[in-house]
């Protein structure tokens, strides 16, 4: 990891109780899990102030990927853009700023019109909520054999309960809760 990289994360840790970031070594797994599936197509849900997409993006230099992010608030996607910028200046990155389940109905039906193509890697960390409806426009844009990664899993496990039960019971994917940060819960789409 570079010593600009290494710094903008430190200076962003400062702030995870505001940005609701991960915790480092969520984000170190993640980048490891990245790297290991060789992924160059990865779709992050929840920008916020771009912790976790610049441990994706140090991957992604890796494998030649490209990220697509999804925040509601402007301001967070803005302060992440610039945080991108610093440190991966070249990256290939697609910002989008809405609600989730809009921007995810308008990428369903660019991979369904065959404009986009599918996602290797998915990393969920936006409305607790919303998870499973994520999931579900998630379903058809993710390639076979690709990763879905979910955040706060144990932390707000009432909320995402539908969730872990709907992947946990899915005959097309295999799934574990891992007791990492606030948890998260790694599937992979078996076909």
């Amino acid at each position: 990891m570079n010593e600009l990289l290494e710094k903008t994360l430190l200076d962003l840790e400062k702030t995870k109780n505001d940005f609701w970031n991960l915790d480092r070594n969520c984000a170190n797994f993640l980048n490891l899990l990245i790297k290991l599936k060789n992924a160059k197509n990865v779709l992050e849900i929840g920008t916020s102030n771009g912790y976790s997409g610049l441990w994706i993006l140090e991957a992604l230099d890796s494998t030649k990927g490209t990220l697509t992010t999804i925040e509601f608030w402007e301001k967070r996607q803005r302060v992440a853009r610039n945080n991108f910028n610093l440190c991966f200046p070249s990256a290939k990155i697609e910002p989008k700023i809405g609600s989730a389940l809009v921007v995810l109905e308008d990428l369903a039906i660019e991979v369904a019109n065959k404009k986009r193509e599918k996602f290797d890697f998915v990393f969920i960390d936006a409305s607790k909520k919303e998870y499973l409806d994520y999931f579900k426009l998630i379903d058809n844009m993710l390639e076979p054999q690709g990763f879905v990664v979910a955040d706060n899993i144990l932390s707000h496990k009432d909320r995402v309960q539908n969730y872990i039960d709907y992947l946990y019971n899915h005959k097309n994917y295999q799934s574990q809760i891992l007791d990492i940060g606030q948890g998260m819960m790694f599937s992979i789409k078996k076909s």
